[in-house]
Parts: structure tokens; sequence; C-alpha cells
């Protein structure tokens, strides 16, 4: 699928599924667990991009940070990609250079990400794995992050259709009691 990278149209599509700043979800808490542990890194998080900061949905592996500056940032590059975002040694790769997390103390060195990205082509963010040190994915590896973000936006997708339904279902419910009080001349 190719990217959509118009960002007013991606912001829009961000806002849309009402996910940012929603409470702990337990279903994306196992998924970045099991993320952990099938890529044996210490870190996994699902981001979501907005316009000038990278909110964490989930994440295993660091605690106290909910959110970080949009720029200079790894997902917000990754997000322009249609397949997986890969840094492999960050002090030696020239667009990592700059970055706050690999200069500074946190001491980055492997970045993989596969984006989240809608049926409409719009990438809302990432699924990515972190670690302190150098490592490399096999194919085969980049492929399980793909499958684990595309489950992620399965899940995202399925909350906005169940609150569309219950805002529907709402709706109709008013109706009718509206309806019922006319009948009854109330």
């Amino acid at each position: 699928m190719k990217v959509v990278v118009d960002e007013v149209k991606r912001l829009d599509a961000l806002r849309r599924y009402e996910i940012l700043d929603t409470p702990p979800d337990g279903a994306f808490d196992r998924i970045t667990a099991l993320a952990s542990k099938m890529f044996n890194m210490p870190i996994a998080i699902i981001s979501l991009v907005d316009n000038d900061r990278i909110w964490f949905k989930s994440k295993f592996g660091i605690d106290g940070v909910e959110q970080i500056d949009r720029e200079p940032g790894l997902c917000a590059s990754a997000i322009l990609s249609n397949e997986v975002y890969l840094v492999e040694n960050a002090i030696e790769d020239p667009r990592c250079l700059t970055n706050p997390l690999v200069c500074g103390e946190f001491g980055l060195r492997f970045y993989a990400a596969a984006p989240l990205t809608t049926k409409e082509g719009y990438n809302l963010g990432t699924f990515c794995v972190i670690d302190k040190k150098q490592r490399y994915l096999s194919r085969e590896q980049m492929q399980m992050l793909e499958d684990l973000a595309s489950i992620v936006v399965d899940e995202i997708e399925i909350r906005l259709a169940a609150r569309k339904t219950l805002a529907k279902s709402y709706q109709r419910i008013t109706q009718l009691e509206l309806e019922n009080k006319e009948l009854r001349g109330q």
C-alpha cells in the first residue's frame, strides 16, 4: 500500500480514531510485552505521531515517559515509509547523529519500526522495538514486526467501529424515547 504523505489529512485521520491521550489498554500492553520477548529487545512501543509530539499508546521496558517531542524523532521519520524503518547502529547512522536519544543519556543504538498504516494509507504512528546496543533483524523478523503493527491497526479500527455502533445505538434509543413520549402525549 502506498503511504499518503498529506500531513493535514494524516493528522485528521489520527484524530478520527480518538485514541490520543487515552488510558492504558491491556490488549496493546500485551502486544508490546510480547514483542519484547519475541525480538529479545528491552523496549517495545506503540507510538502515535501527533502534530508536535510522539505519544506512546503502549510501552514496554521504559517507565515514566508518556511522550517525546516530535522533532527530531525516529518515529516521525518512520511514518514517511511504507516499510520497516531500520537503524542497526544509530551512532554510525547519519539519520540519527543529532537525535538526543542517540547522543544523550538514553544511548539508543538500535531502532526498528513498522508504520501503523490505516486502510486509507495514513501512517498514524509506529510499532517499534528499541535497544541500547547494536542489533540486526532478519527479513522474517521485519515481517513479524509488520504483522504486529497490522494487529495494532486492527485493534484501533475495532475500537472505532465499536464507538460508532454505540453512538448509533444511543441515538436510536433517544429517538425511540422521544417518539414514545409523543405517542403518550407528553
